[in-house]
């Protein structure tokens, strides 16, 4: 089975079930300062989680384009993944746990072909404060999985949430496939790899946590289900991992004609980072997002720099990474268009970087010799081996990977302390997933009264903008919490002082003169015609919600979006600039506050 063919059996599945196919939703979250990137489909859909009423209504499938990097460190084995895609159909308070298991084992039985021996299942296995979930085994039962392979196991297994400390939250049953010879063995934990893979994932969104700790019935069930494309994909045609597929395979050959390398033995892994890091690379700039030093685009310098380290170590010293970009992008353009679109830009951006990165490697080189210097001369030209701090602090600052640490250190008769590497580096991801958590403390997305009025403020912050610097300022992105509203926009010029006054009199003035704020459904046609803004025009669905900021002669803004918003323009307090800056290439931020 091809991926085209996957991805249209299963849309076309759902929509036989009466779903909306909804498009992917950007990487970049909107609304929502608690993650870099779309990590999964339910990102885009908070606010319809939440009890808002969704444009397409109550039943919705996609595919949706993601990005994880919690686990970038394990890249290059059979199944870990940067980008990926993620098969999903949706619930808003409508069907249960009956539709979504049936509808599941329809899909894989009939449409798929998977054999019910080949097949697992896993449930809830209840504590002290949630029941066991029987009803879902109950449900698998009857359809025909023997009990033998209908296993409960505990949260670290089969639940999902909240995000942070409170939220939407439930039980989940996954489904496994066994890909091994002979008779599967017992799915002892959903972490067992030998022979079983996860496939796909209904998550049963029916508790609320308080921030008390306490489990609380939703007034709205919503029933979250993932798919992951890849290993679907690889399971289906036999492969043992994912980089076999045609979604890889290209992407291998290309390294091959550019490296000179064979795909085996110890150069497996470095294929692997390199098609994977390039691959979540040239969908990120897609995007229009560039490479720096922090947020976003650290993430993706890393993985560029990352493939350029593991590209030295199968030998290639030209400058290479766009040539894999195109590869990539000959792969998806029919399916994800920018990619094609952007391709100029996608080049640009990764020679820029490549070269940059390779004097930074030059630094690092005359820093190992530097340290290999200091060693001699410490201990009277005998050093046998390289201190686990210094081994570390090339990879931290200059991007070393071990490997070519111990590469270099070969050459000149010394060994690295490779134990005492290991610990430093163990305490470095455990400070790095620290932070990556800390971005998820403010839950499955923070919908506050105050969060509520920024989103509005955006809304007469863009019109605002557009009257003043003029109709080529379009949202590039934004970022808001509690405490501030961070916006991105187009515009090549810094801003003036007298044009940022213009800017919060005209916004200020828009607030006290308390317009209403509207909402209304209509097609994406009906929302151009009537002048809305947008953004990222693609991924919208055929229905779109747009928001109108004023009414009669007073309309003051008009824009596609998915809300929450205030109800009037009064509620919203005093808009104040507090910072005006340059983000990227013809791309200027405002950081704004209410008081």
């Amino acid at each position: 089975m091809t991926a085209k063919q996957l991805r249209e059996k299963y849309l076309n599945f759902f929509k036989e079930k009466e779903h909306a196919i909804i498009p992917s939703a950007s990487l970049v979250p909107e609304h929502d300062p608690t993650v870099l990137f779309t990590t999964a489909g339910m990102h885009p859909l908070v606010p319809y989680l939440l009890g808002e009423k969704h444009p397409s209504g109550k039943r919705l499938a996609d595919i949706q384009k993601c990005i994880r990097t919690g686990d970038i460190e394990e890249v290059g084995d059979d199944v870990h993944l940067t980008f990926f895609e993620m098969l999903g159909n949706w619930s808003l308070g409508d069907y249960w746990k009956k539709e979504a298991i049936e509808w599941s084992f329809e899909f894989l039985m009939k449409d798929l072909g998977i054999p019910l021996r080949k097949l697992a299942v896993s449930c809830f296995a209840g504590d002290s404060e949630v029941v066991k979930d029987e009803e879902s085994a109950w449900i698998w039962r009857k359809l025909g999985i023997p009990e033998k392979r209908i296993y409960f196991l505990g949260r670290n297994d089969n639940w999902w949430g909240p995000a942070g400390q409170s939220g939407p939250c439930g039980p989940d049953t996954e489904m496994f496939y066994w890909s091994g010879e002979g008779e599967p063995p017992d799915l002892i934990t959903g972490d067992n790899k030998s022979g079983w893979v996860e496939i796909w994932n209904d998550v049963f969104m029916e508790y609320y946590k308080t921030a008390e700790g306490k489990f609380e019935q939703l007034k709205q069930k919503n029933v979250d289900t993932g798919m992951g494309l890849e290993r679907t994909l690889a399971v289906l045609n036999g492969y043992n991992n994912v980089f076999e597929t045609e979604l890889f395979a290209p992407i291998i050959e290309r390294i091959k004609e550019i490296s000179g390398a064979d795909y085996n033995g110890n150069n497996i892994k470095s294929f692997r980072i390199i098609a994977d890091h390039i691959k979540a690379a040239t969908f990120i700039m897609a995007e229009g997002l560039e490479s720096s030093n922090v947020e976003r685009g650290y993430v993706l310098r890393r993985l560029i720099r990352r493939a350029v380290r593991y590209g030295k170590q199968l030998g290639i010293n030209e400058t290479f990474t766009f040539n894999i970009a195109n590869a990539v992008i000959e792969i998806y353009r029919e399916v994800y268009p920018e990619l094609s679109k952007n391709r100029a830009f996608i080049e640009e951006q990764l020679v820029r970087e490549e070269e940059k990165f390779s004097k930074t490697l030059e630094r690092g080189i005359k820093e190992f010799q530097i340290q290999v210097s200091r060693l001699r001369q410490g201990s009277g030209g005998q050093a046998g081996i390289i201190p686990p701090d210094v081994a570390f602090d090339l990879y931290q600052t200059y991007g070393f990977p071990i490997e070519l640490t111990e590469e270099f250190a070969k050459e000149e008769n010394l060994l690295i302390d490779k134990e005492g590497f290991q610990k430093e580096f163990k305490k470095h991801q455990e400070l790095s997933r620290a932070g990556a958590e800390q971005k998820f403390k403010g839950g499955l997305a923070d919908h506050s009264q105050q969060v509520v009025k920024y989103h509005t403020t955006a809304h007469l912050m863009l019109a605002a903008l557009r009257q003043v610097l003029g109709s080529h300022v379009i949202q590039k992105g934004s970022n808001i919490t509690a405490e501030r509203l961070r916006f991105d926009f187009s515009h090549s010029q810094k801003l003036t002082p007298e044009e940022i006054t213009k800017i919060e009199n005209l916004v200020n003035q828009k607030i006290q003169e308390d317009l209403p704020v509207r909402a209304e459904e209509m097609t994406l046609e009906q929302a151009k015609i009537k002048g809305a803004t947008g953004v990222f025009e693609e991924r919208y669905g055929e229905k779109v919600k747009v928001y109108t900021i004023g009414e009669n002669d007073k309309i003051f803004s008009k824009e596609i979006c998915g809300g929450p918003h205030a109800e009037k323009t009064g509620a919203l307090g005093n808009f104040k600039i507090i910072k005006e800056e340059a983000s990227s290439g013809g791309v200027r931020r405002i950081k704004a506050i209410l008081v």
